[in-house]
């Protein structure tokens, strides 16, 4: 079997604006791909772009992925170990459109396997409950959406911050008096605080029942993790500063964090993420798979993968739930509540509806 061409699309999925510490979005700028084979299968592969944490755009990805698709055309797809070092051979970094052919080469194969991908990957199905986030808001804005999301079934809240500690305390405050302290909340502050605010803020934070804060500083300040930690009893949670299993190993050597976010779209892929979960596994550090803005589709090819990744503890898959205005996709995970169960079939058994491709941007190598 080899691969005879590759589909690249122009994913743009409308979405109400979402606001973060390092600024808003108001569309998931996805790149979605298919790898076809000479043996009438074909593999899909979905990534999405945040210029400001990853560095990627919509643009660069699909470039990117041109130059990629020529790489890999005529070669053997099942040869994934030497398919993947090809595309970080070719190019550093750009770890989001590496991810969406990782993907791609992992449904592929799975489906040549003719099982389910977590099968594939040695994994077997387990529950999985998504948190669901807030964007940064008033703190009359925050404490209602979270009262609405509580009141509908939400199992756990996850709060973006980030911004002026003390304004970011009476968001928490006015949100635990909205739902009171049943419900786990974890934090984000997307890397919002220096170290002096990230103190301020986490102490004042402490009566308020926080789960983890996530990524509380500027990755350039990792050094100060390890001391952050012991001036609070919040549990840090490593995003950014984690985008490999390299940097895995330095966070948890460090004792820099209590957990670590894995994220595709960091770490280039299902590859790389194997391998900084059981470096995490190692010291005793749990993870959370989470997300950018994917679609149902790439959200399916990471609950394949929590199956197969028994030192992810912790699901933040509702990145198409917090104001997607199109699903486009056939398959994929299913949302049950905040449950999240997979389609039967082999692969990611998911894919792009034809009738959403013909209105996207097409690129065939």
């Amino acid at each position: 079997m080899v691969i005879k061409e590759i589909e690249i699309y122009r994913l743009s999925i409308p979405m109400e604006p979402f606001v973060i510490a390092t600024g808003v979005m108001d569309y998931a700028q996805n790149t979605f791909i298919r790898v076809r084979t000479d043996a009438e299968l074909y593999g899909v592969g979905e990534c999405s772009a945040f210029p400001m944490i990853v560095g990627e755009t919509q643009e660069t990805c699909i470039a990117v992925a041109k130059d990629f698709a020529k790489i890999w055309v005529g070669k053997d797809p099942l040869a994934l170990a030497d398919r993947l070092a090809e595309l970080h051979t070719y190019i550093a970094k750009n770890s989001t459109i590496k991810s969406a052919f990782d993907m791609a080469l992992y449904d592929l194969a799975a489906k040549a396997a003719g099982v389910p991908l977590y099968q594939f990957l040695g994994g077997t199905p387990r529950e999985i409950h998504t948190d669901i986030t807030i964007g940064i808001g008033t703190a009359e804005e925050m404490a209602a959406k979270a009262l609405a999301l509580y009141e509908g079934g939400a199992v756990a809240l996850k709060v973006k911050l980030g911004k002026k500690p003390q304004e970011d305390i009476a968001r928490m405050k006015a949100i635990r008096q909205a739902v009171g302290f049943d419900i786990p909340i974890r934090i984000d502050a997307n890397q919002g605080w220096t170290y002096e605010e990230a103190v301020e803020a986490l102490q004042g934070l402490e009566p308020l029942k926080i789960q983890f804060c996530e990524q509380p500083m500027r990755t350039y300040n990792d050094h100060l993790l390890a001391a952050l930690r012991a001036e609070t009893i919040v549990p840090i949670m490593a995003d950014e500063s984690v985008y490999d299993h390299h940097d895995a190993e330095r966070i948890c050597r460090t004792d820099s964090c209590d957990y670590i976010n894995i994220k595709f779209s960091k770490s280039s892929g299902i590859a790389e993420s194997l391998k900084i979960q059981a470096v995490a596994k190692e010291y005793g550090i749990p993870c959370m798979i989470g997300g950018m803005l994917e679609s149902r589709l790439a959200l399916a090819a990471k609950a394949h993968f929590a199956y197969a990744a028994d030192n992810v503890k912790f699901y933040d898959l509702d990145t198409c739930m917090v104001g997607h205005l199109e699903d486009p996709v056939i398959g994929g995970v299913v949302y049950d509540g905040y449950a999240i169960k997979l389609t039967d079939g082999p692969g990611i058994a998911a894919d792009i509806s034809e009738e959403f491709l013909q209105k996207c941007d097409k690129w065939l190598v």
